[in-house]
């Protein structure tokens, strides 16, 4: 197995596997209503929804990085209210959080070994370490939905 295949061996464990901090993203939010999602458990603590939909843009963001582009990071750091809190709409945010998914394992599959070495200017940092940097903030925000989940 080289190292493009065991990297996207993790990246389906943390979505839908059996990753080794014993949850998965599908595993935790397969039973969460849009209404457990968007519920605020404390006023200066992020919903499950905008925790989601964080992850999605920063896995879509690190995905532009290594497929060459410049990128930037938003003041929000895309964390932004729901503004549509329907059953729908959570649906549709769940899907997109499948698609990102999709959009990488197509990436890892056809990226050459090699690329891992490329640098990322903005922030100096090779792709292979800004590939981990986005499966290591997957396992922290996944981390915070199971206790945001908990709480409820």
């Amino acid at each position: 197995m080289n190292e493009t295949e065991r990297i996207t061996e993790l990246f389906e464990d943390i979505y839908d596997g059996d990753s080794w901090i014993g949850v998965s993203l599908v595993e935790t939010l397969q039973n969460i209503s849009a209404e457990k999602a968007a519920k605020k458990v404390a006023l200066q603590w992020n919903t499950i929804w905008e925790i989601v939909n964080h992850v999605i843009s920063w896995r879509d963001n690190v995905l532009q990085r290594v497929k060459g582009m410049i990128t930037q990071s938003p003041a929000d750091n895309y964390f932004t209210p729901v503004k549509d809190q329907s059953e729908k709409a959570w649906q549709d945010t769940l899907s997109a959080l499948k698609n990102s998914q999709q959009q990488w394992i197509t990436f890892l599959q056809k990226m050459p070994g090699e690329d891992l070495e490329k640098i990322y200017k903005n922030n100096n940092a090779s792709y292979y370490k800004n590939i981990h940097g986005i499966l290591q903030h997957d396992a922290y925000h996944l981390g915070q939905i199971v206790l945001l989940a908990k709480t409820q």
